[in-house]
């Protein structure tokens, strides 16, 4: 019976997964995202937020964790110093998943993920969200008689200029 056995094993071996998710962890610290699969994507959130929630606190002890999974130096590196930073007062949720549709080749579902504090247009995007949304087509109307109002204001300013100028005369 399989009960409680979620883990997706993506088609391979233990040892061929566990190094598949090593090499794309090291490639999310120091590139901040990464495209892939879906399953693969969510399968590294799974095994990349425990080695964050770790890099918080900055003892040997959880250096030596770290580097046991990644085995990378430079990335090791990189997720004490800046990572660390970037998330140290986030409770969780470190990367975001992003779908993009579907390859080409084989119609897989291919998507984004990325450390979340590391994306500046997504911070942007999310604080010029508006409260409503209108259609397309009243926004035109709303902003033409804007545009009208100004230019019949410019008229009537360039005709009394020479009136005061004759007055002055």
């Amino acid at each position: 019976m399989r009960h409680n056995k979620k883990f997706n094993h993506l088609g391979r071996t233990a040892s061929h997964r566990a190094s598949m998710l090593a090499n794309m962890a090291v490639s999310l610290i120091m590139h901040k995202r990464i495209t892939t699969t879906v399953a693969k994507a969510k399968a590294l959130k799974k095994y990349v937020e425990p080695l964050i929630t770790k890099a918080k606190e900055d003892s040997t002890n959880s250096r030596r964790v770290v580097f046991s999974y990644l085995q990378n130096k430079e990335a090791i590196k990189e997720l004490f110093s800046t990572v660390s930073e970037k998330v140290g007062d986030r409770p969780g949720g470190y990367t975001r998943i992003i779908k993009l549709g579907t390859r080409q080749g084989d119609a897989a579902q291919i998507c984004f993920i990325e450390l979340v504090d590391f994306d500046p247009d997504m911070a942007k995007t999310e604080t010029k969200k508006k409260a409503t949304r209108r259609s397309r087509k009243s926004a035109p109307k709303a902003e033409a008689p804007a545009q009208e109002a100004p230019k019949a204001e410019e008229a009537p300013a360039t005709e009394e200029a020479p009136a005061e100028e004759a007055k002055a005369e």
